[in-house]
């Protein structure tokens, strides 16, 4: 028997285990996908295993697929975390790895939606913390963006809707994963979320994002240590400098291009939101019932 089939073979016979865990099934592994549609409810048992049936992320475990040349790093990423798909009114449908909910193929003949998060992080100063995101992530690799931009996962802590509590436990987990800012420099009572935004952008053709974006504000004085399987670079910047980073990269100056979610927020709400953060009446800015559908 070979590997392959006996990891296939493996994957199936744990399937078996009781209903009460919780499993992600790739909708790569037959023509009909087995990605599964949860009842919601306020219980969720802990997504303690997973069992992939899929014989493409098998493959690309192995090496053997189009995708072995991808960082390591991220591949894992791409298959182990699942991403929280949603409907175009945010409800809760089902979920699926971000492998799947990254490929253009997908997005565009499944409709594949799944809930993210785009943090902007203020130092004390009301400077703006950019990132460069790193050569080796799958989307977008190199662009410059806001100061972390990623996905609570299907988990019981980042599913809870009430005040936005899951997507501020994952904002709070990836500004540690990718910045090294430590929970305690941010605590999670201390975002604002602002607003939700719906956009879709393709990335190289076959990748790209389709998400429902919460935009979270925070302001605070923290220590920074970059991951650099995340980031390649970060600086803090005013206004004024921002305006010059998309002057240039308007221009094409330097080779610099912004990640096509920040530009949506930047041409749409953040400098008037920036007023806000500096006289001290974000709360005032935030509308959390609209979601904006933006191009």
């Amino acid at each position: 028997m070979s590997l392959t089939s006996h990891l296939l073979n493996t994957s199936t016979k744990l399937s078996l285990v009781p209903k009460s865990h919780l499993f992600s099934f790739s909708s790569h592994f037959a023509p009909h996908s087995f990605r599964r549609i949860p009842v919601i409810s306020r219980a969720f048992s802990p997504l303690t295993t997973r069992v992939s049936l899929s014989s493409q992320a098998s493959k690309s475990a192995m090496g053997d697929a189009p995708d072995a040349g991808m960082d390591a790093v991220q591949r894992r990423l791409m298959f182990e975390d699942e991403c929280i798909l949603v409907d175009e009114n945010d409800r809760v449908v089902g979920h699926d790895t971000k492998y799947n909910c990254h490929l253009m193929e997908k997005i565009e003949k499944e409709n594949l939606l799944h809930r993210a998060f785009s943090v902007f992080l203020f130092n004390s100063k009301y400077e703006l913390l950019l990132q460069q995101r790193s050569a080796t992530k799958v989307t977008f690799p190199l662009v410059w963006t806001n100061t972390c931009c990623s996905h609570p996962l299907y988990r019981e802590s980042e599913l809870i809707d009430e005040d936005s509590l899951g997507v501020r436990n994952a904002a709070q987990r990836k500004l540690l994963d990718e910045l090294g800012i430590p929970a305690e420099d941010v605590p999670v009572d201390q975002f604002t979320p602002l607003g939700r935004m719906l956009y879709k952008a393709p990335s190289d053709g076959k990748w790209g994002e389709h998400e429902l974006d919460y935009l979270l504000f925070i302001v605070r004085d923290v220590n920074v240590h970059p991951n650099p399987d995340e980031v390649a670079d970060i600086k803090y910047v005013n206004q004024d400098q921002l305006k010059e980073l998309l002057r240039k990269a308007d221009a094409g100056e330097e080779g610099l291009k912004l990640s096509p979610w920040f530009r949506l927020v930047v041409d749409n709400f953040l400098f008037k939101w920036w007023d806000h953060v500096e006289k001290g009446t974000l709360k005032e800015a935030a509308d959390m019932k609209t979601i904006h559908k933006l191009t």
